[in-house]
């Protein structure tokens, strides 16, 4: 729409301006990278401006003020609409930025990642992600909220806005995710239903034919429906009762035109994935009344309207922080464990509880990691969790801790119920939202239902722990379908998350400590079901060693080794067994505990080559698992004894006995290795 000059512009011009900002730069900025998906940001543009220009709390000159509401875009395909409002607000996200949208070294990638673009709370683009991310940050809202009680919980009152398209609703995740999110009545969610009906392969008849809504209802959501996401009158009221429902999450259906304004492609699956095209971006800013040129024009009048944020999120924040430091005046005690906890520090007595085993204590590592875990509890209140419904399995409860629920927020114990891959999403959003360091637990194989959250948990360098449990075919009876063989390789595939296997009891308290105090990426502890031998101290070397991920648990004194045995968790005692039985026959033997193989390789080289000596060829690895990542560290005279097929369903000691797992059979293919 074009203004002339001496005009008085009308509020209602100047919401249809700004509006058509977002999508003018977004329909610019995919054309000019060739590459993106302008159609949703053309539909939600009229969302966007509302809540980023009215609703949202937030500043742009600081997006890291932690009583900011949050905004997760989970339909990340639709970054331009993020990356156009974050730049007319006035992030630190220059216009040039937006000319460089999906080019190396861009602070606009394709999708919206947390870390890289300033007002980016989370990495989306995985459809449902930021779904459970979202519910994540409204627990741990919830929860700070609680704990501080009240007039402290006034300064968790923060909100968590999301958009979420037809694919988010399609997959799982959003379902688990919002379910659990129901239970909880978590009223701080506001989020919109980006209801275009349209994705990649065509209209969403093709596969889709559910009433959201009515399913939302179902999981104790309030829900409303808004006919026309261009009726800016009937968005914002949506969101003023979404606001005032504060006892249940709130879901806003709103009906889009995905590439509207575009007279070929409007309403197509044309409009998803690729550029207008020059002809086309013609004819769409012809509609909306704009300027042919130039490109990412945007008027001044629109823009200093989108710049009010600045001084707007400027009064938000001091107004916050004044209410913090007339707490902070009268609670100086729960202020300073607060900041402490923004900064990532921990407690001077954090780990003074710790255990320490011997012998006598013949323990799975998943009990001995859990009394670890219970050591650390009362002295870390931020560590907070749980499990999807195996607490009886994993013991990552905290004793006497509570559970946190609807009618108690104050509980530290999640029970995100058999929902492994919301769990772990949700446990992302935790961690993003600042404060916490979370923590969810589950059966080792179903890391593959939790896969894509792991990996962006990686991807993102965010402080999560997981705690999986039931590590291999010592699972027993159960069978192949609970026995993971093929899990600890393809997690040690994904980079930035460090797998910790433990082979003892005090190795399972070292894992933990490293968990504690790693920083950058997640932890994956990797714990056995069954029971195994814990090492002799005295006679071998400390579990501190764990800690550099690799270490020289024990060698035949006083002679070069022939051979190196290298194991991780329940295969460990096997190495040190068979070494005995080798000493017998006059074979000089080391023994390399190897719980992580992430924790190993950053070590510099001389401590790596200290470890394993290049010049000793003949080594033999053992864990039960599959062999793959292992060819690295054996080498090409070395061996493997590992898992090459699925497992069986049988006792314990019947498997590790036909799959090879013995002394007998370690001892026999070592003295292969050795001629």
């Amino acid at each position: 729409m074009a203004i002339a000059p001496d005009h008085k512009i009308s509020q209602a011009e100047l919401d249809q301006l700004c509006v058509n900002s977002i999508r003018v730069l977004a329909i610019d900025a995919v054309q000019k990278a060739n590459s993106g998906h302008p159609g949703m940001p053309m539909g939600m543009a009229p969302v966007a401006y509302l809540l980023f220009t009215r609703y949202l709390r937030h500043n742009p000159r600081n997006p890291h003020w932690y009583g900011r509401d949050r905004f997760v875009l989970s339909a990340g395909h639709g970054s331009m609409l993020l990356y156009s409002s974050l730049y007319l607000c006035g992030y630190d996200l220059p216009l040039d930025e937006l000319k460089r949208f999906r080019q190396l070294g861009s602070k606009t990638p394709g999708h919206p990642e947390y870390g890289v673009t300033p007002g980016v709370e989370t990495t989306t683009g995985p459809l449902g992600q930021g779904v459970g991310n979202g519910v994540g940050m409204g627990i741990a809202a919830k929860h700070m909220a609680s704990r501080f009680g009240g007039e402290g919980a006034r300064l968790f009152d923060h909100r968590i806005f999301a958009i979420a398209s037809d694919g988010d609703m399609m997959e799982g995740i959003s379902s688990e995710a919002a379910s659990i999110a129901g239970h909880l009545g978590l009223g701080n969610l506001i989020y919109f239903y980006d209801d275009n009906h349209v994705t990649i392969d065509g209209h969403t008849d093709l596969s889709f034919s559910e009433d959201v809504n009515r399913r939302f209802d179902a999981y104790g959501w309030h829900t409303q429906v808004v006919d026309d996401a261009n009726d800016l009158a009937a968005v914002a009221h949506a969101i003023d009762h979404a606001i005032a429902e504060e006892g249940r999450p709130s879901l806003i259906r709103v009906r889009s035109h995905i590439g509207y304004g575009s007279p070929h492609r409007q309403d197509t699956s044309e409009a998803h994935g690729k550029p207008l095209g020059p002809d086309e971006i013609k004819l769409v800013k012809q509609f909306y009344g704009w300027p042919l040129e130039p490109a990412f024009y945007v008027p001044d009048v629109a823009l200093n309207e989108f710049r009010r944020c600045v001084e707007r999120g400027a009064g938000f924040e001091a107004e916050w922080n004044q209410r913090f430091a007339d707490y902070a005046q009268a609670n100086p005690q729960p202020a300073a464990e607060f900041r402490a906890m923004l900064a990532g520090e921990l407690p001077a007595d954090w780990d003074k509880d710790l255990p320490v085993f011997t012998p006598k204590d013949a323990l799975a590592t998943r009990e001995s990691a859990s009394r670890a875990e219970a050591a650390i509890q009362p002295h870390v209140w931020n560590l907070f969790g749980g499990a999807a419904d195996l607490n009886e399995s994993t013991f990552t409860n905290v004793k006497d801790g509570g559970d946190f629920e609807r009618s108690d927020y104050t509980g530290r114990n999640l029970h995100f119920g058999i929902r492994e891959h919301a769990m772990c999403a949700i446990l992302n959003g935790i961690a993003v939202h600042g404060g916490f360091i979370p923590y969810g637990s589950s059966f080792f194989v179903f890391t593959d239902y939790c896969r894509p959250s792991i990996r962006l948990a990686a991807l993102m360098g965010i402080h999560v722990v997981f705690v999986f449990t039931h590590d291999s075919i010592g699972v027993g009876e159960d069978g192949p379908t609970h026995q993971p063989v093929e899990q600890l390789t393809s997690l040690r595939a994904i980079p930035n998350l460090t797998t910790i296997r433990p082979g003892d009891a005090n190795e399972a308290v070292a894992a933990w400590r490293v968990a504690m105090m790693h920083r950058g990426g997640p932890i994956m502890l990797v714990l056995s079901r069954q029971k195994m031998p814990t090492f002799d101290r005295n006679l071998v070397a400390p579990a501190a060693g764990l800690a550099r991920g690799a270490y020289v648990l024990t060698e035949t004194a006083g002679k070069t080794p022939e051979l190196i045995f290298i194991a991780t968790g329940s295969e460990l005692h096997l190495a040190v067994e068979a070494k005995a039985e080798l000493e017998k026959r006059g074979h000089a033997i080391r023994v390399v505990s190897m719980p992580s193989f992430e924790l190993f390789e950053r070590q510099d080289v001389a401590y790596r080559d200290a470890v394993l000596p290049p010049t000793i060829r003949r080594r033999l690895a053992i864990e039960a698992g599959a062999p793959l990542s292992w060819y690295r560290w054996v080498g090409p005279e070395g061996d493997i004894i590992a898992m090459t097929t699925f497992g069986e369903s049988a006792p314990v000691a019947d498997l590790m006995k036909h799959f090879g797992f013995t002394v007998e059979n370690v001892t026999a293919r070592a003295l292969k290795l050795l001629g």
